[in-house]
């Protein structure tokens, strides 16, 4: 898939958007260096590896289908796998002959267990009245890149419209505790940034919503706006430590 563009932003694979994550500043690199610059500097060396788990695919996988649609998700996705034939069920999707027959089909292996867990989330969030409304229309994972406080910047943005602005899906364990995990993972922060580097690209500041999803029963959906109080303080922060 090639990148393309609208009057805003650009579409493009998600590996061309980390590709770039030398080059450009990201809300993930930054908030790695709020925490410590020792982090952020070995993230940067390449001495510390990005984790990938399988909630994290999950995750990946459940932005995909609720974001970009069925069709997207079945070019990207490939379930069950090829079956072990001394126990007639599908070898585990973490073996080397699961990963290897996903490569050849040039897709990533979902057991049909966490596939089940997406679907329920999909249906969960379009049975949102306000959640299926604000993605109703819209652009899924648009990027911009431009220069943020002397700094080249770029942002992967997972639901875009000129009206309603920003939209960020999260997925959670428990809907509950969502407000806590939201100021314990600085989404504030996460998203003051897009904010601030869209707001170069457009011009214009824009509201910003959450919607997030439970990755198991009953499988509840939440919507929230962040109030501009918190954006502003969190946007003083960010610049902070970009000046830094």
């Amino acid at each position: 898939m090639t990148a393309t563009t609208t009057s805003l932003l650009i579409h493009e694979p998600a590996e061309a958007y980390h590709a770039q994550s030398g080059e450009y500043l990201s809300s993930h690199a930054l908030a790695n260096f709020r925490k410590c610059p020792l982090l952020y500097r070995r993230k940067q060396l390449g001495q510390i590896a990005d984790e990938d788990r399988p909630a994290y695919l999950v995750g990946r996988a459940a932005h995909t289908m609720i974001l970009e649609g069925r069709k997207q998700f079945d070019r990207e996705y490939v379930l069950g796998g090829p079956i072990n034939q001394r126990t007639g069920k599908p070898y585990g999707a973490e073996t080397k002959t699961a990963r290897e027959w996903a490569r050849l089909q040039g897709k990533s292996l979902l057991a049909k267990e966490h596939y089940e867990t997406v679907r329920r989330m999909n249906e969960s969030v379009y049975s949102h009245e306000i959640a299926a409304e604000y993605l109703a229309m819209g652009e899924a994972e648009g990027v911009a890149r431009e220069t943020y406080c002397d700094v080249p910047c770029q942002i992967r943005i997972d639901w875009f419209e000129s009206h309603r602005g920003i939209v960020d899906l999260k997925t959670c364990d428990d809907l509950t505790w969502f407000e806590a995990d939201a100021r314990r993972y600085g989404y504030a922060h996460q998203l003051a940034f897009y904010r601030a580097v869209l707001e170069v690209a457009v011009g214009v500041n824009v509201p910003i919503h959450l919607v997030a999803v439970e990755k198991k029963e009953p499988f509840r959906t939440g919507v929230w706006r962040i109030h501009e109080d918190v954006l502003a303080r969190a946007q003083r922060d960010n610049e902070s430590a970009i000046e830094r």
